[in-house]
């Protein structure tokens, strides 16, 4: 935000009011967000502020004086039986306290049921039906009128045609949030990136632009969703005194709400409401950016009425914002296992979803041409849990003199080798090989991971020592140190004990799994599903070496990219020479007999995937006891899928298998289906 601290108080107002028209429109109007919703946030509240102090320097143009912008041209406008009208904010427990405090005054009781609403981050609209049948779908608008987009929201499928009632009200207009799942945006962007065409900053954004299309057909084909939240306008009706209880019976009548309502006794189940809600967002398919709390009984809703903008009876509580603008001061190169080299933007350190970020991953040279980043910009950054932050928007008004065009290595930056581009790829590699003390580190690191040999206290800054020190150049390596304890002990913080300790685990590591050997090796492409499959598929190592890319296709999930990465992986004589030194040092595991039994398992033909938290075995515990009975394990949902294993907080593979209609077991389920096969 601009600093006004310096400016008389009627230029602070004058320019904060044209700052934050200028953001709505481009939010609004545009559908092209130029800044984040925090920053909106702190601008709009510094104009309250100010405003509150010195109303007589109110002006007409204010966004506080009105609901909302003016809606877009290319739709016909139509006003609205009754405002939709915004929430007022808490930004934290005092301000919602302040609120139940006001409620509780004017209602003259302190017993208050609220109706707590994750805050879907789309598109509101107003539904009408009369008679049970739907003639009209508007936008928000202004709050008094919006745009008339029944043919594009006609094409949703959660949206009812007709009511599913005998005794329709004669009129009723339903109020929703038009959303667009995670999955489904991350899918229309990548289409978007390969057709070359702009994508969107984020799925509210990509929401508004599908609804608002001048083409139905194309809105056809946009993964939107509505969630119906209220009854805005009824006549001819039941008249309820409970908002939950009238949301239960949109949901009856053919609606979509949210599972994650609740009714909840005062303020203290609010607050509990929100943590607990937190805690899960990430997990959710979906995008939510806070908490709507409403007074559940309609009668005290009218009692409570209306301030100028917003209702008395309802506020929101947003969460930690994870959209935030900073700047780039430098961007660094790094160079990954296979040879990748990846752009990170340093950042000037800011506080976005919920942790301090500084960096941010820019992916390739393809993404910096696609955003237009530039070195000195400031842009709009995104973090969402543990997702690592990125760079989703350039702030081009905000773009500083100083600011210089990014310009790839032409040689590595870590060993200097020279760096190629494949045709067909976007990403550019450092073509050192094992020669390159980056991929070196990062292979051996991946080497010896969880997921792959497992070897206890061989950590990522052990093996930037050992590599440093020239004491391990390949996987081989590791296995030879039982012969360099003098050299070892030169190391940081490495002791007999400690020493002894590690040399017990890598000796154990030797009795591996053949899947586990497969991902070891650190193939393009080859994750820990497909490195089951392979194992699962091919009865020796031997074989898996030899096939070639027609065999290699025939095995599931494997398709021809990643066939062409395992021959190519296969036949080079550096690799081959490393498996013969591993086999060498003793690993083993044991091989599937040539007279395969696994067609006598019960589960034999079947694919299961596995999502969610669980807390009688760990994910992996479950996969190998599938495996065990003779099932396939897979990475991702589709119409192949014969169950869905869905854990505490599973979020968008558990969507997809609702949509597909899969089979679907919960923990306690699973338990029990297990012990149906402890003969096997």
């Amino acid at each position: 935000m601009i600093d006004q601290s310096i400016k008389p108080v009627n230029e602070q107002i004058i320019e904060l009011v044209k700052l934050l028209n200028d953001y709505s429109y481009a939010y609004h109007i545009k559908d092209s967000p130029i800044v984040p919703d925090a920053e909106y946030d702190r601008c709009y509240k510094a104009l309250q502020e100010l405003e509150t102090k010195h109303p007589e320097l109110i002006q007409k143009s204010s966004p506080t004086q009105r609901v909302g912008e003016k809606p877009s041209y290319g739709f016909v406008t139509v006003p609205h039986t009754l405002p939709m009208l915004s929430l007022d904010n808490a930004f934290n427990d005092a301000s919602l306290i302040d609120f139940n405090e006001r409620v509780s005054k004017l209602l003259s009781t302190s017993h208050i049921d609220y109706c707590c609403e994750p805050k879907l981050d789309g598109l509101a609209i107003s539904l009408r039906y009369e008679f049970g049948r739907l003639v009209r779908g508007l936008t928000r608008g202004d709050g008094l009128s919006g745009e008339d987009i029944t043919s594009n929201i006609k094409t949703l499928k959660s949206i009812p045609l007709t009511l599913r009632t005998d005794t329709p009200p004669e009129v009723m207009e339903v109020r929703g949030e038009i959303y667009m799942p995670t999955e489904g945006f991350e899918r229309l962007n990548a289409t978007a990136i390969e057709k070359g065409d702009k994508v969107f900053v984020n799925p509210r954004n990509a929401a508004a632009g599908s609804l608002r299309q001048l083409d139905p057909k194309v809105t056809a084909t946009r993964p939107l969703v509505l969630c119906a939240y209220s009854i805005g306008y009824i006549e001819g009706g039941e008249e309820l005194d409970s908002h939950f209880d009238s949301l239960a019976i949109l949901n009856n009548w053919g609606f979509r709400i949210n599972p994650l309502m609740e009714k909840v006794q005062g303020i203290e189940g609010c607050i509990e409401y929100y943590a607990k809600l937190e805690a899960i967002r990430n997990e959710l398919s979906y995008d939510i950016d806070g908490i709507v709390y409403k007074v559940d009984s309609i009668e005290s809703q009218k009692r409570l009425g209306f301030v100028a903008r917003a209702p008395r009876w309802a506020i929101a509580r947003k969460f930690p914002a994870q959209e935030e603008m900073t700047q780039i001061e430098e961007i660094d190169f790094q160079v990954g296992r296979t040879g990748a080299i990846t752009p990170v933007a340093r950042l000037k350190p800011v506080f976005v979803g919920g942790v301090t970020v500084s960096n941010a991953t820019l992916h390739n040279k393809d993404e910096i041409t696609r955003l237009g980043v530039k070195v000195k910009d400031f842009v709009i950054i995104r973090r969402a849990g543990d997702v690592i932050p990125q760079i989703v928007q350039v702030v081009e008004d905000r773009r500083p003199e100083d600011g210089y065009s990014v310009i790839f290595p032409e040689q590595c930056p870590v060993c200097s080798s020279d760096t190629e581009q494949v045709s067909g790829e976007a990403t550019i590699r450092c073509t050192g090989g094992l020669a390159c003390s980056a991929q070196r580190k990062e292979a051996l690191k991946h080497f010896v991971s969880r997921k792959a040999l497992d070897i206890d206290g061989l950590g990522d800054k052990l093996i930037e020592q050992l590599v440093e020190m020239e004491l391990v150049s390949s996987p081989a390596d590791i296995f030879l140190l039982k012969d360099k304890k003098l050299d070892l002990l030169k190391l940081e913080r490495m002791g007999k004990k400690s020493i002894d300790n590690l040399l017990n685990s890598i000796e154990a590591a030797k009795n591996t799994q053949f899947n586990r050997f497969i991902y070891s090796l650190g193939i393009r492409e080859v994750g820990e599903a497909t490195a089951r499959t392979l194992a699962s598929y091919f009865k020796t190592l031997a074989e898996l070496m030899s096939a070639n890319e027609e065999v290699l296709v025939s095995v599931e999930d494997v398709g021809p990219i990643v066939a062409r990465h395992i021959r190519v992986f296969f036949q080079q004589e550096s690799n081959r020479e490393t498996i013969n030194l591993l086999l060498n040092a003793g690993l083993v595991w044991e091989e599937k007999p040539e007279s395969d039994e696994s067609l006598d398992l019960p589960l034999t033909g079947k694919i299961y995937v596995v999502t969610g938290s669980l807390s009688q075995m760990n994910r992996d515990e479950v996969k190998n006891r599938l495996i065990q009975l003779g099932a396939k394990v897979s990475g991702s949902v589709s119409s192949k899928t014969s169950c869905l294993i869905a854990g505490e907080k599973a979020g968008s593979k558990l969507t997809k298998a609702q949509s597909l209609n899969l089979p679907i077991m919960d923990e306690t389920e699973l338990m029990a289906f297990l012990s149906d096969f402890e003969a096997y």
